[in-house]
């Protein structure tokens, strides 16, 4: 075979697979866009807006709607009064595994929160529809119940900027004293934690099997020994009966490392 030949075949192949790539790459880029677009969707399903921002009177819901998951905020509760109140009753309906609403104000952090108790990474790899996702949904740890003293909560690290890569910024002091508010709702209102910690750990932490505390020894050890790895710190540490929590990441994944995120409840 000539030298000719041999050259040819070589950028034919070369072509071939470099169209290849171009497929896979194309086709991966769509698929981001299309989950990107999927939680674009059910972040409108549960805006309410303010009376002001509509010019006609919406006036009571018909027979026909769903019921609100949660009802306008009495002046004596404290808990629903605060953070901004999303209608979250068609979500609860779609999907029985949805347990709450997580936003973080002023970034891109807003995603619905999974729970499944008997399958406890059901969503690492699925939408919330139950189809197959490279970005997954976030969810709650399957050991915790919504009033468990730690409440932790895993989302993936994406590199389009999704799920909680926005908690990258924490790492910076004054991007975290500037974001310092996480807002969770569920069914029983809506919840505002406080930042008051940022740290880096390996994914077998101890920090990981602290779920409840029997006494307040147990919660100030497990929080005192958080305290020792973080990068910095942004408020005082919560005490015991406070509820805490806590947002992890995927970060410096060659050293099997995680961000977390720790911020008690106000």
């Amino acid at each position: 075979m000539s030298r000719r030949i041999k050259f040819g075949v070589f950028i034919a192949l070369l072509s071939a697979v470099l169209a290849t790539c171009g497929v896979m790459i194309g086709g991966e880029l769509l698929s981001r866009q299309k989950e990107k677009e999927d939680f674009e969707q059910l972040t409108k399903l549960v805006t309410v807006k303010s009376p002001a921002a509509s010019s006609t009177p919406t006036g009571p819901p018909t027979a026909d709607e769903h019921p609100a998951a949660t009802t306008t905020p009495s002046p004596d509760s404290k808990e629903e009064s605060q953070g901004q109140l999303r209608d979250l009753s068609e979500l609860f309906a779609m999907n029985e595994d949805f347990v709450g609403w997580l936003c973080i104000p002023d970034t891109d952090i807003n995603y619905p929160i999974m729970h499944t108790p008997d399958d406890p990474e059901k969503y690492l790899r699925r939408n919330f529809q139950g189809e197959y996702s490279e970005s997954g949904v976030p969810f709650l740890d399957s050991r915790c119940v919504l009033d468990s003293d730690n409440l932790i909560i895993y989302g993936h690290n994406m590199m389009n900027g999704t799920m909680f890569a926005g908690l990258r910024g924490y790492v910076q002091e004054d991007f975290c004293k500037a974001h310092p508010t996480v807002e969770f709702q569920t069914a029983d209102g809506c919840a505002e934690y406080q930042v008051f910690a940022v740290a880096w750990i390996k994914s077998n932490d101890d920090w990981y099997k602290f779920v409840n505390a029997n006494t307040a020894e147990d919660f100030n050890s497990a929080v005192n020994k958080a305290m020792g790895k973080t990068l910095f710190q942004v408020g005082s540490s919560p005490e015991f009966g406070t509820q805490i929590l806590t947002l992890s990441t995927c970060y410096d994944s060659t050293h099997n490392g995680r961000l977390l995120v720790l911020a008690a409840k106000i």
